[in-house]
């Protein structure tokens, strides 16, 4: 195509290959179907939700340019837009980045044209364009003609009369009289030096916006002058407006207070030690696996119940907390962690709880490093945000941990983004959070957010309009703050520094802000390969003290730590864990099927100290009681060859409330559950044991309870998924054929009247079936309308290459492979001109 291309169709038709490529990868949504030729790909990129979706990405200096355009001519030199984005005065960084801006917006098709005649797509305009109800972060306001549209011609002229203008015949050529006014500095200038200093004043309130203001019905001397003279103009019965043209003059030509071409330093950096970044790391990583292995012990035999609404109960949340030995913040992030990593569920019954999942056994099985992996790749791939736990929902309702409305979308792209602004900086290094935040913010920009750096609230004769919204209140911005805080939770990071493993977790071979789940779980296994010689190697003994404590001077092995949490109880945490023995401590071993002397010999075996006194007085003494007293289910019954204590039992007033009567003298029943009776008997010092029907005592095991095989919760994508590059080549490939189907040049059809633009070829069958042989002879291609089975019409262009009982097989340029049609379902075939393929 040679000439300046008229819409941004053809613009696209000139585009290689490369650069539609280019354009489907940055805006994956317009191959939602992939479009059938340039014109549609041009049409569904100019629609509003694509449009918004693009504006929405790109950077702030992209942002500005594009908004620049915005309030600029239409169509705008490439030096007009320089000016104004630069000011009279010029900017060498704007100048040095301008062109990056607008290869970025021609790119992703926002902006087309030549630079001398630089064209904003239609809907992009109308969404950055100021007006009342939206206005720009540049600050202006309308133009001269916008603002006096539907202004009455004698008003018109006693305003250009004021400003020393000559009186014109008619109301276009008095705006243009007065646009000229404005945009010429000299003039302007001139006129300026004549108004009173409190005009200049109110000037200078509306200068960087908003552009609105409010007046009296008898204005003042000072903005009655700028009434007369256009400087202001009527926006209502009690509104003015600073006209885009005047405000520009007194701006020096700069559409924005500040221009951002270039984002924010991520500074003041502190270096620090790599390795001890690494060791710091590596510390809080085996923290997070502790706090996650407690969590799944404390839910062993079922969690809390699930609200009917979804999710957990603030009561169960605090009790959560409680167990854990942590805020109610910081408990919903290890619950919503060990969720996205499939550890824990709800279990679908009548009564719904949650509990551990069947691959919370198979991953407490694994070596510490494997087990990061996975609990690694799960955060960084989830959509579910912890910190919006206890924040409200668009109906009001607090958002419940575990439960539904978490998902945030943005999440996977907001951590990686994060993450990779540390990767940036060398090993060691760490930054104020804020830092991170603002150049986040440079890079995704808020729309409709906080005015621009500089931009104060408007006033006129005592008027005040709103200023823009907090930036840190953007959902971006709090997802990037929750980024920092759970990557050094989860040992990604360590003193405010990526960590060494932390840079290999989000090293990808995709440049996709979205990789797949396998690249994403096989960088979390390199990952953890660099995490493991820094983790604490498990030891095999404990220390026992005569103060019937033992304690662990590191993590202790897992079948080790396993029994030793069943036969006591953890009393502290830390570098080395403290556990106590009690009797309660020790009966739940005895529950659990040991006896006495396999307790005793457990501990010799496995202490570097004696075993003390008085420990193994205490499991003698708790042993020789268990089990003397039988539980079983009648409803429920005690059993006991002992009747004095049967005896004693039923006069103990505590026991009133089990509502114990004698059946024979070794045997009570009760009106309670076993479980009940159990825990009352207990309460009351006693050390009864379940039996079965068959009078064998019930083992209780701590893993008794899981809940059906369960996945992790699948990540809600933000919008497509960006498209690989044998989907993009494909698209190209189908685009370009299409194209050449609906532009292709045609051979006249024999009809009475040319086909109208885009309508099918219309010819008999025995015209079509002619054609299509003497096509097979010649290799040529045709043009071919086609319907198919579900009556959709489309056209394509075909190389015939057989033709044979109602049927033709052709090479079909459109979809690029060779495809059978049957001939009853061809509209009409007309042939190309030679140069068409």
């Amino acid at each position: 195509m040679t000439g300046t291309p008229r819409t941004l169709a053809e613009e696209l038709r000139t585009r290689t290959d490369r650069g539609l490529v280019g354009l489907l990868r940055a805006r994956p949504d317009l191959l939602n179907p992939v479009p059938g030729d340039v014109t549609q790909l041009a049409t569904r990129a100019g629609t509003r939700a694509s449009v918004v979706r693009a504006v929405e990405r790109l950077d702030r200096f992209v942002l500005q340019t594009a908004e620049a355009l915005a309030v600029a001519p239409d169509p705008c030199p490439y030096d007009t837009l320089g000016a104004l984005m630069g000011g009279d005065a010029g900017d060498p960084a704007v100048a040095a980045e301008l062109p990056r801006a607008v290869a970025e917006l021609r790119a992703q098709a926002l902006v087309w044209g030549p630079d001398e005649r630089l064209r904003l797509v239609r809907t992009a305009r109308e969404l950055l364009t100021p007006s009342a109800a939206h206005p720009s972060p540049t600050g202006l306001g309308p133009t001269v003609a916008e603002a006096m549209a539907g202004m009455s011609p004698g008003l018109l002229q006693e305003i250009i009369a004021a400003a020393g203008l000559p009186a014109t015949h008619d109301p276009v050529t008095a705006v243009a009289s007065l646009t000229a006014l404005f945009s010429d500095r000299a003039r302007m200038a001139a006129l300026l030096d004549t108004a009173p200093a409190e005009s200049v004043t109110v000037l200078d309130k509306l200068l960087w916006g908003p552009p609105y203001g409010g007046v009296t019905d008898r204005p003042a001397p000072h903005l009655q002058w700028l009434l007369d003279r256009g400087l202001l103009i009527p926006a209502g019965a009690r509104n003015v407006v600073l006209p885009r043209e005047a405000a520009l003059h007194l701006r020096g030509g700069r559409a924005h207070h500040t221009p951002e071409p270039v984002p924010p330093a991520l500074s003041p950096a502190t270096e620090r030690d790599p390795q001890l970044v690494d060791n710091a790391a590596a510390n809080q990583a085996f923290t997070a696996l502790a706090t996650i292995e407690e969590l799944l012990k404390e839910w062993d035999l079922g969690g809390p119940a699930v609200l009917r609404a979804g999710g957990m109960s603030v009561r169960d949340l605090k009790r959560t907390a409680t167990a854990l030995d942590t805020t109610e913040q910081l408990a919903a992030f290890w619950l919503e962690l060990a969720y996205a990593a499939g550890l824990i569920a709800s279990d679908g019954e009548a009564d719904e709880r949650f509990a551990a999942t069947p691959a919370a056994e198979e991953w407490l099985q694994l070596p510490d490093h494997e087990r990061w992996a996975a609990l690694a790749a799960g955060w960084l791939a989830a959509t579910r945000a912890p910190g919006t736990v206890g924040t409200a929902d668009a109906k009001g309702r607090a958002l419940a941990v575990l439960g539904p409305h978490l998902d945030r979308s943005p999440a996977p792209e907001v951590r990686r983004r994060a993450l990779g602004l540390l990767a940036t900086l060398p090993p060691g290094t760490a930054v104020p959070a804020t830092a991170v935040l603002a150049r986040l913010q440079w890079e995704r920009p808020l729309r409709g957010g906080a005015p621009a750096a500089g931009q104060a609230p408007a006033a006129a004769d005592g008027a005040t309009a709103a200023p823009g919204a907090d930036p840190a209140d953007d959902l971006r911005s709090r997802l990037a703050h929750w980024t920092l805080t759970e990557a050094e939770l989860l040992g990604v990071t360590g003193r405010g520094a990526l960590s060494t493993h932390g840079r290999t977790l989000i090293d990808t071979a995709s440049d996709s802000a979205a990789p797949t789940p396998a690249e994403t779980t096989a960088a979390a296994t390199r990952a953890a390969a660099l995490l493991a010689p820094l983790l604490p190697e498990p030891v095999d003994h404990v220390l026992l003290q005569a103060d019937l404590t033992a304690v662990a001077p590191g993590p202790l092995r897992r079948p080790l730590a396993e029994a030793l949490g069943v036969l006591a109880d953890i009393e502290s945490k830390g570098g080395a864990t403290v556990y106590r023995f009690t009797p309660g401590s020790v009966r739940r071993a005895l529950d659990a099927g040991r006896s006495a002397a396999e307790l005793q010999e457990f501990l010799a075996t496995h202490s570097r100290t004696p075993v003390p006194q008085p420990l193994g007085y205490l499991i003698d003494d708790v042993a020789r009681k268990h089990g003397q007293l039988r539980i079983g289910a009648a409803a429920a019954y005690v059993r006991c060859d002992d009747d004095a204590l049967l005896s004693e039992i039923l006069a103990d007033r505590r026991a009133a409330a089990l509502r114990l009567r004698r059946l024979a003298p070794t045997v009570l029943a009760a009106q309670t559950s076993p479980d009940q009776l159990l825990d009352g008997l207990r309460a009351m010092g006693y050390a009864p044991a379940a039996e079965s029907a068959a009078g064998d005592v019930l083992i209780a095991r701590a893993d008794s309870y899981r809940t059906p095989p369960r996945t992790a919760p699948a990540p809600v994508p933000d919008g497509p998924p960006s498209p690989d590059p044998t989907l993009l080549a494909a698209a190209v490939r189908a685009i370009r054929a299409g194209d050449l189907a609906a532009t292709a040049e045609r051979k006249p059809v024999h009809a009475p009247a040319p086909a109208a633009p885009g309508a099918l070829p219309r010819t008999t069958s025995a015209e079509t079936l002619a054609t299509m042989q003497a096509a097979v002879l010649t290799n040529s291609a045709l043009w071919i309308g086609y319907v198919n089975a579900d009556g959709a019409a489309s056209q394509r262009v075909i190389a015939p290459v057989r033709v044979e009982g109602g049927f033709v097989t052709a090479y079909d340029h459109t979809s690029d492979e060779v495809r059978t049609y049957p001939l009853h379902r061809i509209t009409g075939v007309a042939e190309l001109a030679d140069d068409s393929v």
